[in-house]
């Protein structure tokens, strides 16, 4: 039985609808074709997706797992996630952004369980310590179930002046006694210049993994009231429990909103940085996380885990020639 499986029940999201622009270089060497991060073997034999889905069934059922998808990928994730019931997956028209990736599958959520308390997972992140990042999942599912109108952020502990990250500036939770130990957001701070991430790296601030959890209704009212324009457009799409079997009821009602009437839009710009008296935060501390967004940090993190793949000689080979002016 799961944790929360007799009371509240726990739902997972894995965003799995990024195109991976900056590490096609990377991938191209490992797979010989511009496959998607999530779907690559970076981190050992297994994908990121793989991997992300692992994690994270240790906490939340693998049949209360949603997989947000991009159609144009379908060639990529149909044999890994063979089997998987079609109401477990999203697949999107086409890229818009974090925001409706979100919406979507709030909207499947609701439909099966109004009262789930939901948590969203990237799938190009590693974890040197798991065990840890489990134990702070942990306590956020537990404070979210306790805390229904509030959701909670996980953020690591920042070890340089990252400039491609997202930070967040916490500050004490004004109610020590439905807090449990989480600090409240008092800014985010996005893809900051040098000079501000040196200056939040001294100030303590932490690095945002962008893993989120809390009541799927506490999301959907974030989204409601930060970004209604975006949130009307999906209202259609709700309450329609009798067309579980095909994702989100009608694929060409889908389409139309992706296609025609949605530019991108990211969650974090439009409805987290709205939401700050909503949200509160968690520091894992040191768990050995990175967003694989670029070769480097790949490179980084195998290098940091002693993870030794047969590619990584011909990218050093690579990488020692365009230094080389070659």
């Amino acid at each position: 039985m799961y944790p929360g499986s007799s009371n509240v029940q726990r739902w997972g999201v894995i965003l799995a609808g990024g195109e991976g622009v900056r590490l096609k270089s990377l991938t191209r060497l490992v797979s010989g074709e511009d496959t998607p991060k999530q779907f690559c073997p970076l981190m050992g034999s297994r994908t990121l997706l793989a991997q992300t889905r692992e994690r994270i069934a240790r906490s939340i059922s693998p049949d209360r797992t949603i997989h947000v998808l991009l159609r144009e990928h379908e060639r990529f994730y149909s044999k890994e996630l063979r089997g998987l019931a079609p109401s477990l997956m999203i697949a999107q028209p086409c890229n818009r952004g974090t925001l409706p990736a979100i919406l979507c599958s709030l909207i499947r959520i609701v439909q099966q369980d109004p009262e789930a308390v939901v948590g969203f997972f990237p799938s190009d992140h590693h974890y040197a310590d798991e065990d840890k990042f489990m134990s702070g999942l942990e306590l956020a599912f537990d404070a979210a179930s306790a805390n229904p109108e509030s959701v909670l952020l996980l953020g690591v502990a920042a070890k340089h002046a990252e400039t491609e990250y997202g930070w967040i500036e916490a500050a004490p939770s004004i109610s020590t006694q439905s807090s449990h130990g989480f600090l409240r957001v008092k800014r985010f701070w996005e893809k900051p210049s040098t000079r501000t991430a040196r200056d939040l790296l001294e100030r303590g601030c932490v690095w945002n993994t962008f893993v989120m959890v809390g009541r799927a209704q506490a999301f959907l009212e974030m989204v409601r009231t930060g970004s209604p324009d975006i949130y009307q457009e999906f209202v259609p799409l709700m309450g329609r429990p009798e067309n579980l079997g095909d994702p989100l009821c009608n694929k060409s009602q889908l389409e139309t909103i992706y296609e025609k009437r949605l530019g991108m839009a990211d969650f974090s710009k439009l409805v987290l940085s709205k939401a700050s008296d909503r949200l509160g935060v968690w520091c894992l501390g040191d768990v050995g996380w990175s967003d694989l967004g670029d070769p480097r940090r790949v490179i980084t993190a195998l290098s940091d885990t002693g993870i030794q793949n047969e590619w990584m000689a011909l990218w050093h080979e690579s990488a020692a020639a365009v230094a080389a002016g070659r």
